[in-house]
């Protein structure tokens, strides 16, 4: 495992497609996988979060997973091939403890249907559903958080 550098933002969009197109056909349509898979593509809507955000890629090229801002999971992504190998929760683990060693009492998140089970095993709790859309096509994720202690 190592920290995501600024220099990282192609390789996590590749891996972030990756996760999206491999893993989401268990639990999205594929109108919905096209619409979320596409938002890495898009000019300037993940830039901010990819450049400014602190985290971890597992493996060489495995996974990652990104706090932005400080008290925020915001992204948490694990390629097809290495899905259920424990770099998702290897990666959760790095975030949280360097949220604690931050000093940040409380992570949030919003989680996928895919995300969501594996945080609430790591001790998240599910605070409400979210409905939004992306390129006209519905979703719906969890606001999800986990006090640190």
């Amino acid at each position: 495992m190592r920290p995501i550098r600024p220099t990282d933002s192609p390789l996590l969009r590749e891996i972030y497609v990756d996760a999206i197109q491999t893993q989401a056909p268990q639990a999205y349509s594929p109108d919905q996988i096209r619409a979320w898979a596409t938002l890495a593509l898009l000019p300037g809507l993940l830039d901010r979060t990819l450049e400014e955000g602190q985290g971890w890629i597992s493996g060489i090229d495995d996974g990652f997973a990104i706090r932005y801002p400080a008290n925020r999971l915001s992204m948490l992504y694990c390629r097809g091939r290495s899905s259920r190998q424990g770099h998702g929760s290897a990666l959760l683990q790095a975030i949280e403890g360097d949220a604690q060693r931050m000093g940040i009492q409380r992570l949030q998140t919003e989680a996928s249907l895919l995300s969501r089970p594996m945080l609430e095993q790591r001790g998240w709790t599910v605070i409400a559903p979210e409905q939004f859309m992306i390129a006209g096509v519905h979703f719906v994720h969890f606001q999800m958080e986990k006090t640190l202690s």
